[in-house]
């Protein structure tokens, strides 16, 4: 099946959840916070179809307020939420956000348990994994059962109907026993992907190496066809067959890094799907070095852009806002 004949253009399952970020103090000097929807996949969706394409999400959030938010802030942006479950015992998850003086983050989750982690086999429907162009799933949702069954069961079936698989390890250590384990589980799970997204720590974390070819490589003989090594404000590193791209990222006024790196995938796989039509590896493989430094750039811009403001899926940008930047030529040095 073409992606023209695919109903959705990208899937994701995971989480989704309520970003706590910093808002200023009250009179008394009490750090105030406001409430952002999030979640990495939810975040990837909501740039994408940013972008015009069609998305849809597959989760659980609570029967309370914040996840009637979450349900309200994904139809808002496009996303199709008919998948989205809601559970009465468990209460949505949350995260609170710190920022540092330049904007980079630091978490803490409230998720023992949380509803995201609810989520079962039986309940993701058969169109979520049946009918995308492209489906995206991260590790998040590989740290508990129930959803980890989900999600890996979701992406193989996903995979055996021909959509165009994408991971993003996002790896957060305090969600997880011991580094051990996680690396373990985001190892095991890479072999399920056909392009990946990892940071520069991730990518030390799985392969013992710092080296950006050299453990892009690594990450691609375990099962992705390309590898993209997101590197912060240095900008990104693609690693495929054809090559290796580096594109360094641009100089904007950074407020809040949440959500870029998701801002940055979700543009990538517009990108590599919606106008160069990758519908599966092959499609990956044919595509050349300008094509990959296209994509990178225009991705960069999007995370980059993201920064400017507070929150994840409130920051996204509009595409001409995207293609601006990149015209823009205004690289961070």
């Amino acid at each position: 099946m073409s992606a023209l004949q695919k109903s959705v253009d990208l899937a994701a399952i995971g989480e989704c959840l309520i970003d706590f970020t910093p808002a200023g103090q009250n009179e008394l000097g009490m750090q105030l916070f406001s409430r952002n929807p999030g979640g990495a996949p939810a975040n990837v969706l909501a740039m994408y179809a940013k972008l015009g394409g069609k998305t849809a999400f597959c989760g659980k959030v609570g029967t309370d307020a914040f996840g009637d938010f979450l349900l309200a802030s994904l139809q808002k942006g496009g996303v199709d939420t008919s998948a989205l479950m809601r559970d009465e015992n468990v209460p949505t998850t949350l995260a609170f956000v710190q920022l540092d003086e330049t904007g980079n983050r630091s978490f803490t989750f409230y998720r023992k348990p949380g509803a995201d982690i609810m989520l079962r086999k039986d309940e993701v429907p058969a169109r979520i994994t049946q009918s995308c162009g492209v489906f995206h799933f991260g590790s998040v949702s590989l740290t508990d059962e129930p959803c980890r069954t989900a999600t890996l069961c979701a992406a193989a079936d996903a995979r055996q109907a021909g959509a165009l698989v994408s991971y993003d390890p996002n790896y957060r250590p305090f969600l997880w026993p011991n580094a051990e384990d996680a690396k373990k589980e985001l190892w095991n799970a890479a072999a399920l992907a056909d392009i990946m997204k990892v940071s520069d720590e991730e990518l030390a974390l799985l392969t013992g190496t710092g080296e950006l070819e050299e453990g892009g490589r690594a990450l691609m003989r375990q099962g992705p066809v390309a590898v993209m090594v997101t590197l912060g404000p240095k900008g990104a590193c693609c690693v495929t067959p054809a090559g290796v791209v580096f594109e360094p990222t641009f100089d904007v006024p950074v407020v809040d890094t949440t959500g870029a790196g998701d801002a940055f995938w979700g543009a990538m796989l517009w990108k590599l799907h919606a106008e160069y039509a990758c519908c599966n590896r092959q499609d990956l493989l044919a595509l050349t070095p300008e094509q990959w430094k296209a994509a990178v750039q225009f991705a960069n811009a999007a995370g980059s852009l993201t920064t400017t403001k507070k929150g994840a899926i409130p920051a996204m940008p509009a595409k001409d806002a995207i293609e601006q930047c990149v015209r823009s030529g205004r690289l961070l040095k």
